[in-house]
């Protein structure tokens, strides 16, 4: 119920007024039963923004950080993240990667959309990163379709450290869905997982421009920041891109 309201009624009608997103490719997302929507990852407004603009509900898999935030700011995101029904998800190991696949395919065996951001994380310089294969577990698991989406304009409104957004239009687009039927029961084979993940990493890039980085995030991230431990992991990286 919460959902709703906050969707029809107090704060998707202001972001829609404000924002003035453009839409593309909405005729992709399916009127009715499960599917993921995969889509890149750049600001905060991004979990607040696609829902706005989608006619149906769809359910994200947020980070956890987001529930045990600090003092006020931090209760009332996490307020806001659970009267929105969103989910918690640990990404601090392969047991929580696991719990993680479990609440997605909870939500999608109901027949619900599934919000999924593939990196995993923010992307902190704009860039487009290697995706984690759960967004093709669950996809295979579940024999649903995948729809990308690119967020494009939101990094420049919002970049990981702002606050506050600007006031500026941007854009939400969606892609033909992927259909991964053929590869049916083989979400345990890690090249079919991979190459899953690809495909849908490579879709996304198709509809947002950004340059792709074949890259962890977290790991690109972690080595960007000063100290002797970020040192020795900078030393460590290929710096593979596509």
């Amino acid at each position: 119920m919460f959902y709703h309201v906050l969707k029809y009624v107090l704060l998707g009608p202001a972001l829609r007024l404000l924002f003035r997103p453009r839409t593309e490719g909405m005729r992709y997302v399916p009127e009715h039963g499960a599917a993921i929507v995969a889509g890149n990852h750049l600001s905060f407004s991004d979990h607040f923004l696609m829902p706005a603009v989608l006619r149906r509900r769809i359910t994200f898999l947020a980070k956890q950080e987001y529930f045990t935030g600090p003092g006020l700011r931090g209760r009332l995101t996490a307020a806001f993240f659970r009267s929105a029904g969103q989910i918690p998800v640990d990404r601090s190991g392969k047991e929580a990667g696991q719990a993680a696949i479990r609440e997605g395919l909870g939500v999608l065996g109901r027949g619900e959309l599934l919000g999924v951001y593939p990196e995993g994380t923010r992307s902190h310089d704009g860039r487009l990163y290697k995706g984690k294969v759960g967004v093709a577990v669950m996809a295979l698991k579940a024999g649903v379709p995948v729809v990308p989406c690119a967020m494009v304009g939101t990094f420049e409104i919002q970049p990981p450290g702002k606050v506050l957004p600007k006031i500026r239009r941007v854009t939400i687009r969606f892609g033909e869905p992927l259909d991964f039927s053929r590869y049916a029961g083989m979400e345990n084979e890690k090249a079919v997982v991979r190459a899953v993940t690809d495909e849908i990493m490579y879709r996304i890039r198709e509809l947002s421009g950004q340059e792709y980085v074949d890259e962890y995030a977290a790991v690109v991230k972690a080595a960007a920041e000063p100290g002797p431990e970020a040192a020795g992991r900078r030393a460590r990286l290929p710096w593979r891109r596509r």
